[in-house]
């Protein structure tokens, strides 16, 4: 019963904290292992995006360090200068490679504000899916009862 619920199908991940105001583009901290998965959505939340055009891309590799990374095409993920507290998204379903990472573009004089890197991968092919580190807690119900949480 539990493969039902979507957290058993996917492995949440933080791969990047927030990161302050500026303009230098960030690429994840945390490389994304994509075996014994279907694929990876990578999402950027951005806080106040002060001026510049905000992007991200993915990137794949061989080897889990990512020294062989490369851009994945047709990943660009443009947003605009008006998309304060919203987040892009780029999803690769069946990538080539094992290794994935995300890189944000922040541009313009002063920048953008990131509220954190987040990978979600999907489609295990075991099941049920194990928790992240990155997640502290994880909980599924089904057809909870109206009441106190």
């Amino acid at each position: 019963m539990g493969q039902a619920y979507l957290t058993s199908r996917t492995k949440l991940m933080r791969i990047n904290p927030a990161v302050a105001v500026g303009t230098t583009s960030i690429t994840a901290g945390t490389k994304v292992d994509s075996a014994g998965w279907e694929g990876v959505r990578f999402w950027v939340a951005f806080g106040s995006i002060t001026d510049g055009t905000p992007t991200i891309k993915a990137r794949q590799g061989q080897q889990a360090n990512m020294s062989d990374g490369a851009d994945l095409a047709g990943t660009l993920v443009t947003g605009a200068v008006t998309d304060d507290d919203k987040m892009l998204l780029v999803d690769v379903f069946r990538p080539q490679e094992r290794y994935l990472d995300c890189v944000v573009g922040r541009g313009g004089a002063t920048g953008a504000v990131i509220d954190g890197i987040f990978a979600e991968l999907y489609g295990p092919r075991t099941q049920p899916a194990a928790k992240d580190t990155t997640v502290a807690v994880q909980e599924a119900h089904t057809s909870p009862a109206e009441g106190t949480a």
